[in-house]
């Protein structure tokens, strides 16, 4: 997750994303393979299966959104973290604030001290936007659609989408992601896997979904085993 605390629709965009899928990319036996190489230069028709989470979600509502501001919140057992975020996407400017400082700072000028903050909030954001950044980091990982899965903490059946991220670029290169959903493409579970180790590194739920301005959140992530909460608060989506 890109560091630290350590990331109509529904049967007719099911439908539409395995035709067109299919067209594309490889499939053996139930699995989806798709090379970064191959991606579509167009965002016109959902081509991939990381797409239509992404859609899902409101991902086509993204261009409206002039700042976003979020509380991201980790209570471990009777501890508990928060730091709050603004973010500007389209001046790429972000503040941070927490108990002791308020920093402000440029993504695109980043020196030692905002590249500190910036691990942070690359963490903080992919938590709270995964499924968008399926799309903004299309070209940056592999990934493989399997259409039946076992759910590792509810033990559902379901579908699964891993993401295996380049050996290079980034704050943590070379991670894996394993995202559980059903025929909505709404995650509900997902596994990090640090480095693409077999063994899941942190195993989570998705749950408590809120609609901002047409942006779709997990609000709430719970960790599969010990008390252990990661939750955002304060979510202001602005929209021009």
């Amino acid at each position: 997750m890109k560091n630290l605390i350590l990331v109509a629709a529904i049967s007719l965009v099911c439908f539409a994303c395995k035709k067109e899928t299919k067209k594309q990319n490889q499939y053996e036996d139930e699995v989806e393979v798709r090379d970064p190489k191959n991606i579509s230069k167009t965002r016109e028709k959902i081509t991939t299966t990381a797409e239509a989470i992404a859609y899902a979600n409101g991902i086509k509502n993204w261009d409206k959104v002039k700042e976003i501001k979020f509380t991201f919140n980790v209570d471990k057992d009777t501890t508990h973290f928060e730091r709050s975020w603004n973010w500007k996407p389209k001046e790429n400017i972000v503040t941070m604030i927490n108990e002791k400082d308020t920093i402000t700072y440029d993504r695109t000028k980043l020196d030692s001290l905002s590249l500190r903050v910036d691990q942070g909030f690359v963490n903080d954001k992919y938590w709270l936007l995964a499924p968008f950044n399926l799309v903004w980091d299309i070209k940056s990982f592999a990934s493989k659609h399997y259409v039946k899965s076992v759910a590792p903490i509810s033990g559902k059946e379901m579908q699964k989408l891993t993401i295996i991220y380049n050996n290079e670029g980034g704050y943590t290169p070379g991670d894996a992601y394993d995202f559980y959903f059903e025929g909505d493409f709404i995650i509900i579970e997902w596994v990090y896997r640090q480095k693409n180790a077999e063994e899941p590194s942190l195993t989570t739920s998705w749950e408590d979904y809120e609609n901002f301005n047409g942006i779709k959140i997990a609000k709430t992530h719970k960790r599969n085993e010990g008390d252990w909460t990661l939750h955002f608060t304060n979510i202001q989506v602005i929209t021009k």
